[in-house]
């Protein structure tokens, strides 16, 4: 039992056909500036969060653990450049040399950056952990991270290798955060 079309079923101006159609697009008709106007200010859940001018633990140790894992691989990887064009030898045809870079450069950038990773990693730790205990943000905080860092990272090797990694941890924060408040005084940006 086929259903048979009347000819009301396709008039628009009989009594049947006063049903209004679905048309999934018509709440689609926003303007596109009301779709893009996003907020330029950070959003906080909290207000302790918002009056806080400075990175939470994980922004931290995402930003120090990613940046010095770069510049390790960069580094290594030019280092490993340098390595192995002073490995080529007289009889080495033009593949084998190019071989012998790439290998040389990716080896050392994997090394290079592997520990400087980790020194990263532990240097935010550090530091956000110094930081929630003291409850300040200050030089003294780096300071004392980079100090840490570099005991630990060298506190396998043993007491006094530990003591001289810490104390060169430590300067080279204190150097680097002092270099860094200078070029916020006297270099205009």
């Amino acid at each position: 039992m086929a259903h048979h079309m009347s000819p009301s079923d396709h008039d628009p101006n009989s009594d049947s056909s006063k049903a209004r159609l679905y048309n999934p697009y018509q709440d689609l008709q926003v303007p596109m500036r009301n779709l893009y106007q996003l907020p330029t200010s950070p959003e906080f859940l909290f207000v302790e969060e918002a009056k806080r001018q400075r990175r939470s633990w994980g922004e931290n140790l995402t930003f120090y653990t990613g940046c010095s894992y770069l510049g390790g691989a960069i580094g290594g990887g030019g280092a490993g450049l340098v390595s192995g064009v002073r490995s080529f030898e007289s009889g080495d045809t033009t593949k084998l040399r190019i071989n012998r870079v790439l290998n040389s450069s990716g080896h050392t950038g994997r090394v290079w950056g592997n520990r400087l990773g980790v020194i990263g990693l532990i240097y935010a730790g550090m530091e956000s952990g110094i930081q929630a205990v003291r409850d300040t943000d200050d030089v003294w905080n780096s300071v004392a991270a980079g100090l840490g860092t570099g005991a630990i990272y060298r506190a396998a090797k043993g007491v006094r290798s530990a003591a001289v990694a810490g104390a060169v941890g430590g300067v080279l924060v204190g150097v680097a955060v002092t270099a860094r408040q200078a070029a916020k005084r006297y270099v205009p940006i």
